[in-house]
């Protein structure tokens, strides 16, 4: 028979976001009653912001805070504009002094109870908070669905995430806000998508914010292409250049299998975590037969470095299938 529900209990879906602060027993360890003071004071900030964007924060126990939306995208831009206000209290301070709030979002079917919600939605945004990183909001795919096409900030894809009790992984996503924005504008575009983050100005002027679309998920396909092209083009010419100078000795096989390589590992960037680790491991075993091939001298030395990646992967297999079944 299925469950009964009653007027207080009832299930329905919502954005859930946690937040809580980075190193806590560290800071309280060092200045209980500045921690608290300080504690007192961004959760009030971020409280004020949060109900700016229409969402409610259900609870506060601890460094935590526990709130719901109604919108995935105010819950996005709630995220950004807090980490964004936290970054300029936090400028002034000496690094170990600073309160860094780490958030985690999950859009997810819940178990209300009154005015609190329970469920693996919940137990999600709780796993993505734990593992953003200090200043940072990390989001599970079913929130970046909707907000990859609505919001200019950059996102870059984390790989599956392991959650316990939850029989699948959560694809998750770093959003690229403040620093790490900056530092993906330095690295290039490794990211699914990188842009500047949306500002108040962005939101006031609807047709400037147009103008600044973001690049999509195809953006970094194009770039995987040209990244080809251009080292095929250098092929081509490096075996025109042995052909002319040394025909008899095929010197250019050597760059072209490290440029077969570099390719290898730029496509499987784009793979989910556990399936981008095992194609790495197949590309390389794949560049040390290749060389074994270019030097060889009637012995297969390559056998042992394979047999060494071989134990690596099934290592690999063996945990994610443990991590699985937890």
């Amino acid at each position: 028979m299925g469950s009964t529900t009653t007027d207080e209990t009832r299930r329905k879906l919502t954005t859930v976001f946690t937040a809580d602060v980075q190193s806590y027993s560290r800071l309280m360890e060092v200045d209980e009653e500045g921690t608290l003071r300080t504690l007192k004071l961004y959760r009030g900030a971020m409280q004020r912001l949060i109900e700016t964007h229409g969402g409610r924060v259900i609870n506060t126990w601890g460094d935590a805070l526990f709130a719901e939306f109604g919108s995935v995208v105010e819950a996005v831009r709630a995220a950004v504009d807090i980490q964004n206000e936290l970054a300029q209290r936090n400028a002034g301070l000496a690094d170990d002094t600073r309160m860094e709030f780490r958030i985690g979002i999950n859009l997810g079917d819940v178990i209300a109870d009154g005015s609190d919600i329970y469920g693996d939605g919940v137990n999600v945004a709780a796993r993505l908070q734990a593992v953003a990183p200090p200043g940072g909001v990390v989001i599970s795919n079913t929130v970046y669905d909707h907000v990859r096409n609505k919001l200019p900030v950059g996102f870059e894809f984390l790989g599956d995430l392991t959650v316990k009790n939850i029989d699948h992984e959560i694809p998750s996503y770093a959003l690229l806000i403040g620093e790490r924005a900056a530092a993906a504008d330095r690295d290039g575009p490794s990211s699914v998508r990188h842009t500047k983050p949306e500002t108040a100005a962005d939101r006031r002027d609807p047709v400037s914010s147009a103008s600044a679309k973001p690049k999509s998920v195809a953006s970094g396909l194009v770039g995987q292409r040209r990244t080809v092209v251009k080292l095929g083009i250098v092929a081509v010419a490096l075996v025109i250049i042995n052909l002319l100078t040394n025909p008899r000795d095929f010197w250019a096989a050597w760059p072209i299998l490290g440029f077969a390589v570099v390719i290898g590992f730029g496509w499987s960037h784009g793979l989910p975590g556990g399936l981008r680790r095992r194609a790495r491991l197949l590309i390389l075993a794949a560049g040390i037969v290749g060389v074994n091939a270019l030097s060889w001298s009637g012995e297969f030395w390559a056998v042992w470095p394979l047999l060494a990646l071989g134990v690596v992967m099934a290592f690999d297999v063996t945990r994610r299938s443990g991590a699985d079944r937890a």
